[in-house]
């Protein structure tokens, strides 16, 4: 069957904005930045400050402490404690990289060449590997799952194509994108007829279409004074739409308006997560969508 869908890569200008597509969404379009040493400094060091930025506390550990991090994952014997060492583990080795890739930088701009099969250069790649290999241990701060993708991209930084890179992310982000839509439509189909949370419907609409634009804004772009107070005003809206549900003494009705409130919290946290990670979130997807087929089971009957 024939897809009316552009190629992916196509450009297009839409709303003004220059805009590239992916698997299904047309995203915002920033250049590729020049390959040069610096460049990737400044990606590797924005997509790790992000990654544990989105990451469980506490795994943030210096480059210099690296060695007893690794005594620590090596002697622990208790599975959850070892989990919690090896993402500290994980933490060192994408520090120590850093520093490493810093250094050579350093080096580069002093007019010393540093070859790719250079001792420190190597060391650096072996080190983003394993905190790579190490990141299925990692999980994001909300503690719902792992985000492999999101702790793999400093070492993509390091070894990949620039155009690959951004490629990638791209594709992230389309998917990321696919999982709010899901999300939403999931609970319109959940609400839709609810004497209690049919109102909501708009909101969360609303505050999905602003979680999308926010997804695709980098930080260094003028649009994020627009993009950011709608995204955060809209989600407040959905937050403040708990204020206008009645109380009751029926038991069953107080477990309905409960067990909705539970799902419009659920959805909307989810929908933040997407939006801030910009990378699937399959697992906690999934659950959520579980969560209102066990909404849809126990009060579609009762409409």
């Amino acid at each position: 069957m024939m897809s009316n869908n552009p190629e992916n890569g196509t450009h297009q200008i839409i709303a003004d904005k220059e805009c590239i597509f992916y698997d299904g969404y047309w995203i915002r379009y920033y250049p590729t930045p020049e390959n040069t040493l610096a460049n990737r400094k400044k990606l590797i060091d924005d997509l790790t400050r992000r990654a544990f930025h989105h990451t469980e506390s506490g795994i943030n550990t210096p480059g210099e402490r690296l060695e007893e991090a690794r005594e620590a994952y090596e002697q622990e014997q208790d599975p959850a404690k070892k989990r919690v060492n090896g993402a500290m583990l994980a933490g060192a080795l994408f520090n120590r990289a850093s520093d490493i890739f810093n250094a050579i930088v350093d080096l580069e701009a002093k007019g010393v060449k540093v070859n790719t099969d250079n001792e420190l250069m190597v060391r650096c790649g072996d080190y983003f590997k394993e905190a790579l290999e190490l990141g299925k241990l990692v999980k994001h701060y909300s503690g719902h799952e792992g985000i492999d993708e999101l702790w793999g991209e400093p070492f993509k930084a390091f070894s990949h194509p620039l155009e690959q890179l951004f490629e990638s992310r791209y594709r992230k982000i389309a998917q990321s994108m696919n999982d709010i839509d899901r999300v939403t439509q999931q609970i319109e189909h959940s609400f839709t007829g609810d004497e209690y949370f049919e109102p909501a419907i708009p909101y969360i609409l609303n505050y999905s279409r602003a979680a999308k634009q926010q997804i695709e804004v980098i930080k260094q772009d003028k649009a994020l004074f627009t993009v950011w107070p709608d995204f955060v005003s809209s989600r407040e809206k959905v937050e403040l739409f708990h204020n206008t549900l009645p109380t009751t003494t029926d038991r069953e009705k107080q477990r309905h308006i409960d067990q909705g409130v539970k799902l419009v919290t659920a959805g909307t946290q989810l929908i933040t997560y997407l939006s801030g990670a910009r990378v699937p979130m399959p697992k906690s997807t999934s659950e959520f969508l579980e969560q209102c087929q066990l909404y849809d089971a126990s009060w579609s009957a009762k409409r």
